[in-house]
């Protein structure tokens, strides 16, 4: 066990390292000049998620598929993880992080766009897209489309489920005192009544969860800041002064400097929004959209709540809390977020704990489609129900042991789903570019698209 540890923690290390985040911002860059900063429509996509494309193609409505795959990426590395970036990297590694989530709504628009042009419809009805599939119709790699659903599924088993049960089932029993068998059959039985009805299921329930549970998450931080309001400005110039010169942190994070504090909020900011992993693309092309490019815009605004506003907010608030209270550690990312939610009066620590619990669930709900949709394109006559069942399991099994392997198969897996991602972004950039052009840079927004696959494997 612990030469399998001591391997997945380096390829872990290595898949996350420099090259990986150089690959990954490089291709948010590329992507936001190759489609001529579709960043700039950010409010139309706004106005779109909130609006219904009657009578359009597929299964769940735009904002539906949008809160099912926030649903997926807002989760406990949004709260815990920016403060861990803080801790290792500094305050500049705030800016750093931010700066990943306004490059990366290019590389989630072209993404999403390529899964609505490329998706398809099984025999029943049901809309199926994702990078497997513009991978196998848009380029004819049909082993890297099968690489990519392999490494979905093995990634949703993890990140997606056995770690989101461990951290609801430590936070309860360190709470409440629960035991963590009891949450843990708990969340098998609640996830197993959610996932049964499919994406439509998972759809409704994120469409009203998540706002839900991010409007009183931000409302919590906005406190806070409100509490902190003489520190939030000095907060900002430090941020922004630390993330090219970290000296300017002072104190304890002069031994940070500028390869670190951009090295951790780089990653912190690539691996919460998940622009450029895949994953997203899988539910937004079940989205009833009259086009590619209306959902591609909608999808694109949850990079932008992810990272521009939630873990801003994350950052500045503990950026802030730290000005305030100088005597308080900062060497724990865990410790230093529980700090300054104390400060909120009576319901702060909750507050915390609500965020955790339902940040994490939501997680799990996701990444259970994420995964059923990639066993589904491997496999279609017996894998969905069988996968549900392993999916079930491993919430209870993740609930009840420790899981630090698990974290680093994890992230190797999400690392692999990248590349073969990336991939198709790059060599089909020019098809994002052309119907980025047609639709919305020609004023064709509100029209149809020409045409929409109706079958493929699935049926076989």
């Amino acid at each position: 066990m612990d030469t399998i540890y001591n391997l997945f923690s380096q390829l872990s290390s290595v898949l996350w390292g420099w090259p990986m985040i150089i690959l990954l911002l490089g291709t948010h860059i590329f992507l936001t000049i190759r489609l001529r900063v579709p960043q700039r429509r950010l409010f139309t996509g706004l106005r779109l998620s909130v609006q219904k494309d009657k009578g359009a193609n597929g299964d769940v409505s735009q904002f539906g598929a949008l809160a099912t795959a926030m649903a997926a990426t807002i989760g406990t590395g949004n709260i815990v993880g920016v403060a861990t970036a803080v801790a290792l990297g500094g305050p500049g590694a705030v800016l750093w992080c931010w700066l990943t989530g306004i490059f990366g709504m290019a590389t989630k628009y072209a993404e999403s766009l390529l899964a609505v042009k490329y998706r398809v419809r099984d025999s029943n009805g049901r809309t199926y897209g994702g990078p497997m599939y513009a991978l196998e119709l848009g380029l004819g790699m049909k082993w890297l489309a099968l690489a990519f659903a392999v490494f979905t599924a093995l990634a949703s088993f993890g990140i997606g489920c056995t770690v989101q049960a461990n951290s609801i089932a430590l936070l309860a029993y360190k709470t409440f005192g629960i035991p963590t068998w009891i949450i843990g059959l708990s969340l098998c039985a609640i996830t197993a009544l959610v996932i049964i009805g499919g994406v439509k299921s998972i759809a409704r329930v994120c469409t009203i969860f998540v706002p839900i549970m991010a409007g009183f998450y931000v409302l919590g931080c906005l406190f806070i800041l409100y509490m902190n309001g003489s520190f939030v400005w000095p907060a900002i110039r430090l941020i922004v002064e630390s993330a090219f010169n970290p000296e300017a942190a002072g104190g304890g994070f002069v031994g940070s400097t500028l390869i670190i504090a951009a090295r951790y909020g780089l990653a912190r900011g690539l691996f919460s929004n998940e622009s450029g992993m895949g994953s997203g693309p899988i539910v937004a092309a079940t989205a009833q959209t009259r086009n590619p490019v209306r959902q591609a815009l909608v999808s694109s605004t949850g990079t932008f709540w992810d990272t521009v506003v939630i873990c801003a907010l994350t950052g500045l608030v503990i950026v802030s809390s730290i000005l305030a209270y100088p005597d308080i550690s900062y060497a724990d990312g865990a410790a230093l977020t529980k700090m300054a939610f104390s400060k909120i009066p009576y319901i702060g620590a909750p507050l915390l704990s609500f965020g955790i619990l339902t940040f994490a669930f939501s997680t799990i709900l996701g990444w259970s489609y994420y995964g059923e949709s990639a066993v589904t394109y491997i496999e279609r006559k017996y894998s969905l129900c069988i996968y549900r069942i392993l999916y079930i399991l491993a919430l209870f099994f993740g609930s009840v042991v420790s899981l630090d392997l698990i974290w680093d198969i994890a992230d190797s897996m999400n690392a692999l789903m990248a590349i073969p991602n990336l991939v198709a972004l790059l060599l089909l950039s020019g098809v994002a570019a052309r119907e980025t052009n047609k639709y919305l840079w020609g004023g064709r927004l509100d029209e149809e698209m020409e045409d929409t696959p109706l079958n493929d494997k699935t049926d076989k």
